[in-house]
């Protein structure tokens, strides 16, 4: 009697689930990641390059390196030239440097001058009151005024001399600052010229662009390079996204960030379920690709969706998925 009950039980929940009608999965697609085909960026040898198809690489890890060689002898080069129009800016400084160091002492000269007439000529009137008192004889106020005369002919000496000096580095300082400007325009010259090596040397080394799995290796250590040949691919393995296809019905049940189930399917009804994210939805709609199904069959215009899946090690590029947009 229990038999029976549990067999008429079973017939029941098998024809309940026929009559709902319910699919285990809205759409189907395959499963693709994010594939970035890295290229040389500088033309030579290739000195080291030690990858394998398979291996896990992180972004901006170096994995090998173009000989930079004549690079390197050119930068050396250009420092050694840096280094002269330094040595030769130096030695201009140290040319103005006495040039207003010759001016200074003039003009020092000048003044000193001028403060012992000022003093002379306060002697003399000191001493002109004591000649008219008849205190000191005329001769001291006499040598006074030719102390006083000399004087006046040594600053105008000295002013003249100043003043052609004066004119004479003028010019010689136009000269040396045109000279220097002249050494700032070549250094400017030299530093881009650096930075450009700088670069180039920079972008001889070979590094991942993201991080994830080498997919294929396209040269061997050894070879001769130029700028723009592929040299390998690397797929982000980590972030996985299942291309799949929905109808045009479908489109109010999907959004931008929604959570969805992701099913894998490793064959024989073997799979496992993920958690997904709705990452991208197509705008146009295509033809219905042979080998998807939809939720509809005779759908022959779909839209192309990428949902989002964090891959455990078990999802491949290429697999077959399915996804049930209700969780």
């Amino acid at each position: 009697m229990k038999k029976k009950l549990f067999i008429i039980i079973g017939l029941a929940m098998a024809l309940t689930a026929c009559g709902s009608g319910e699919k285990e999965f809205d759409a189907t697609g395959t499963f693709e990641a994010t594939e970035v085909t890295v290229s040389a960026k500088a033309s030579g040898e290739l000195r080291s390059f030690s990858i394998v198809e398979g291996q896990d690489v992180e972004k901006d890890m170096v994995l090998g390196g173009i000989d930079v060689t004549q690079l390197r002898l050119k930068k050396d080069e250009l420092s050694t030239a840096y280094s002269q129009l330094g040595a030769n800016q130096r030695q201009l400084d140290a040319t103005k440097s006495v040039n207003s160091s010759r001016q200074l002492d003039l003009e020092k000269q000048v003044g000193v001058i001028k403060q012992q007439i000022a003093n002379a000529r306060r002697e003399r009137q000191r001493y002109s009151e004591l000649v008219a008192d008849g205190a000191v004889p005329r001769k001291q106020l006499d040598e006074i005024d030719y102390q006083i005369k000399v004087l006046e002919k040594q600053l105008a000496a000295t002013v003249d001399q100043l003043t052609a000096t004066n004119s004479s580095l003028d010019n010689q300082n136009l000269a040396t600052d045109a000279q220097i400007g002249g050494i700032d325009a070549q250094r400017r010259g030299i530093e881009a010229q650096q930075a450009q090596i700088d670069d180039q040397i920079s972008n001889a080394t070979v590094k991942s662009p993201i991080s994830g799995t080498v997919l294929e290796k396209y040269v061997e250590q050894g070879e001769f390079v130029t700028t723009g040949k592929p040299l390998f691919k690397v797929a982000d393995t980590r972030n996985m996204f299942l291309r799949a296809y929905i109808t045009s019905a479908q489109l109010e049940k999907i959004k931008l960030g929604q959570k969805v189930t992701v099913m894998s399917d490793y064959g024989d009804n073997k799979g496992k379920s993920y958690e997904g994210t709705v990452a991208w939805i197509s705008e146009r709609s295509e033809f219905t690709p042979k080998t998807i199904q939809t939720d509809d069959e005779r759908a022959d215009m779909v839209y192309a969706v990428k949902i989002a899946v964090k891959n455990d090690g078990l999802l491949k590029i290429g697999m077959y998925g399915k996804v049930k947009l209700s969780k």
